[in-house]
């Protein structure tokens, strides 16, 4: 069993950046990806970005060169660093984590960009 744990929502204006983070507790060892969701007002849950075991990450086209997933060095917590937010941006965003092809969500954490 993972759980996760995010933080660092909260209300940023339009150009704005902002870091979330997510902390992984229990069988750590045993996750072989971490990633990001969100989902806006209305909307289905749509990918972030993922970052695998080895280090590489991947964007959805959305996103990619505003923010970037990293980790720390025990590989228990990742972040979201987003840059030049849009009202677009704003949703809940949700951790994920993956063994295999059992996949654990965090309870989300809300992102609104508006001035």
């Amino acid at each position: 069993q993972v759980q996760l744990v995010e933080s660092g929502g909260g209300l940023v204006q339009p150009g704005g950046s902002l870091r979330l983070s997510c902390a992984a507790s229990g069988t750590i060892f045993r996750i072989d990806r971490m990633g990001w969701y969100r989902q806006a007002p209305g909307m289905e849950r749509e990918s972030v970005g993922m970052m695998r075991s080895s280090g590489r990450a991947d964007y959805a086209d959305s996103v990619r060169g505003r923010f970037t997933i990293s980790r720390d060095s025990s590989k228990s917590t990742v972040f979201l660093e987003m840059n030049s937010l849009k009202s677009e941006d704003t949703a809940v965003y949700y951790c994920a984590a993956w063994q295999g092809n059992i996949q654990y969500w965090g309870q989300g954490t809300q992102v609104t960009v508006s001035s």
